[in-house]
């Protein structure tokens, strides 16, 4: 079981607090949604919560057993961002069978089973350069869903799909985001509204 704490967090660009003092605790089964305005912040905790950026003062554990080195938090997480890119000039097959070197599949799903919950079976010899913004988001949402992790981070997870997708991208969490600890950053309801506990940024300025 993983723990993360966070004591007294808190991170400034410049002059500006993004975030400050800001506690939490969340153990695998935890789900939480980090919610507020555009340009309030949302992404720069999931980052900082990822290891990938710096806190300006305070602290994040990661705990299993004992304390995880923050340059070792890469393995028990997987995130998908709007920011992410994907590998353009590499095929599907490509993009999964490179991501499931270093990352687990849950359930042992093979490939092929991927590529039918994805309906991205018709492309699987296509490179990434050629998939609408829709089917990539679908692939990102895969790829962070399908791994046997601890913590699965998404930001604005039903960016570029429609009706049809965000149905799709809800059931995948009921389906594959149990007994890990889930962060959804949105600030719209239907992205988090599984979500047990949410946390407003702009109640830590």
């Amino acid at each position: 079981m993983l723990k993360i704490q966070l004591e007294e967090a808190s991170k400034r660009f410049q002059y500006e607090w993004i975030f400050k003092n800001l506690d939490l605790s969340l153990q695998s089964g935890d789900s939480l949604a980090i919610t507020g305005s555009n340009g309030s912040g949302k992404s720069t905790l999931l980052k900082c919560i990822a290891g990938s950026i710096p806190l300006s003062s305070g602290k994040i554990s990661f705990l299993k057993e004992k304390p995880i080195p923050d340059s070792d938090w890469f393995r028990f997480l997987t995130i998908a961002a709007p920011y992410l890119e994907l590998p353009e000039e590499f095929s599907l097959r490509e993009v999964l069978q490179f991501h499931f070197k270093f990352k687990k599949p849950k359930n042992n799903l093979s490939l092929e089973k991927m590529l039918q919950i994805l309906y991205l079976e018709q492309h699987m010899n296509k490179p990434i350069s050629q998939f609408s913004s829709g089917m990539k988001q679908r692939l990102k949402l895969g790829l962070a869903l399908f791994s046997d992790v601890d913590l699965v981070l998404l930001d604005e997870p039903t960016s570029n799909l429609d009706k049809k997708g965000i149905n799709w991208y809800l059931e995948m969490v009921e389906k594959f985001a149990q007994n890990q600890i889930l962060i959804v950053c949105s600030n719209e309801s239907r992205e988090y509204e599984f979500c047990q506990q949410k946390l407003v940024l702009e109640d830590y300025k």
